[in-house]
């Protein structure tokens, strides 16, 4: 009997233990410096638990042919974060042995092939004030590739009257993520102390702030400045409101939605104002945008200055004849996803618990910027976040031409009806 109950020990420890070591694994990896095409040597590599606050739970160095070597302590999920020169580059953890491979980039502050695609500004107005959304589309073609990377990664030019409501940054391949945007010389400049990595394939860095200012008279005069060389200069606003741009600025109105108005410049010049004036009051219709995003399935796939019909937000109305549409790439995210992340906030802050108060990702943009978060909130701030990236991935392979429009509504679908139940648990 007593030998009996001792095997049962023996057994319900080997369980016990082997249950262990199917949950602990190993995650290595090379980490390779794509500047000079050699390993990055010595660079810190730390594994990071996303539902314990981000806090890091492993680290290792890099040996001499790049190679690292991380325990994980449980089952995830992790990311691997390596800093190289400062810079931080993140992926998620590789499941099922795979290897962790990493890319990094040598630091420069000031990186040659660094530019502004698109500067698209959405203006509203309501109650004498102007609210706006600016998001800058940004490039690193730089050849050896390099990251421009400081406290002054990005400089921005608002009006001096502007109070600074958020900032967001987002890598080629990345999470959207939550930053402080630190002030920069006169009023009204900014920077980011974020890094502009190289392009990946079509993908670019995305910097976006919200802002608002008075507005009593129910007229304003916008200077724009471009800290870079900016290819396209979008300002939105809706069919309510006036456009008069200035003189020596030539815009040119772009038909992108029966909302909404569109008007472009393009090929502005860094430090030179781009002068127009905004009246009237009203405000920009997301939803019937995301409604009429969501239903067009075709792709562009020949970037600005094409014109496909039926890739329009608006059921395929078409540009008139040698009209450029250089909004084609950026549309489909400024207009298509707006919508359907709201739906998605929604469902998971309502089915945050009472009591606990909303949490919003954090930065480090010191060593790259990445979310932060803590206890349930956290854990629903990071399945949001989750989404986003999904969104953001799915919408940018329908405009790149990478995804079928069968897949791409398929998968649309897919994700509605999780939302839907997540709505319905709530």
């Amino acid at each position: 009997m007593k030998s009996t109950r001792i095997i049962l020990r023996i057994f319900a420890l080997s369980l016990l233990f082997a249950g262990a070591l199917a949950q602990a694994a190993t995650v290595t990896g090379t980490v390779t410096d794509k500047t000079t095409g050699k390993p990055a040597v010595g660079d810190a590599v730390v594994l990071v638990d996303v539902q314990a606050g981000m806090g890091e739970v492993a680290h290792a160095t890099t040996d001499a042919h790049g190679h690292y070597s991380l325990n994980e302590p449980g089952s995830g999920p992790y990311l691997v974060r390596v800093t190289h020169q400062g810079a931080g580059y993140f992926i998620a953890a590789p499941q099922g042995g795979a290897h962790g491979d990493i890319p990094v980039y040598d630091v420069a502050a000031k990186v040659q092939g660094v530019f502004i695609e698109a500067d698209v500004l959405e203006v509203e107005s309501q109650n004498g004030q102007l609210t706006m959304t600016e998001r800058y589309f940004v490039h690193n073609t730089s050849s050896p590739p390099l990251t421009q990377w400081s406290a002054r990664s990005f400089e921005i030019v608002v009006p001096v009257e502007a109070v600074i409501d958020g900032a967001e940054a987002q890598r080629p391949s990345g999470l959207p993520t939550s930053i402080k945007l630190d002030p920069d010389g006169p009023k009204g400049h900014y920077a980011f102390n974020f890094p502009i990595q190289p392009d990946d394939g079509e993908k670019d860095t995305l910097f976006q702030l919200s802002y608002h200012q008075p507005y009593a008279s129910g007229k304003f005069t916008f200077k724009a400045e471009e800290t870079l060389p900016a290819d396209n200069v979008a300002i939105i606003l809706p069919k309510s409101m006036t456009f008069t741009p200035g003189s020596g600025t030539a815009f040119k109105p772009v038909p992108q939605d029966p909302g909404v108005q569109t008007f472009v410049a393009k090929n502005a010049i860094p430090g030179k104002a781009v002068e127009f004036t905004i009246s009237g009051e009203g405000s920009i219709p997301r939803e019937a945008q995301g409604a009429q995003a969501g239903d067009n399935g075709a792709s562009d796939t020949s970037g600005p200055g094409s014109s496909v019909a039926g890739n329009q937000p608006g059921g395929g109305i078409g540009n008139p004849i040698n009209t450029p549409d250089p909004l084609s790439k950026y549309k489909s995210w400024i207009l298509g996803g707006l919508g359907l992340l709201l739906v998605v906030a929604a469902a998971f802050l309502l089915r945050k618990p009472a009591g606990l108060p909303a949490t919003g990702a954090a930065a480090d943009a010191g060593t790259g910027a990445y979310p932060a978060f803590g206890s349930q909130a956290a854990k629903h701030t990071a399945l949001l976040n989750a989404l986003k990236e999904e969104l953001f991935a799915l919408e940018s392979e329908k405009i790149s031409g990478t995804i079928a429009p069968e897949e791409y509504a398929q998968m649309k679908a897919a994700l509605e009806t999780v939302l839907r139940r997540a709505l319905k648990r709530s």
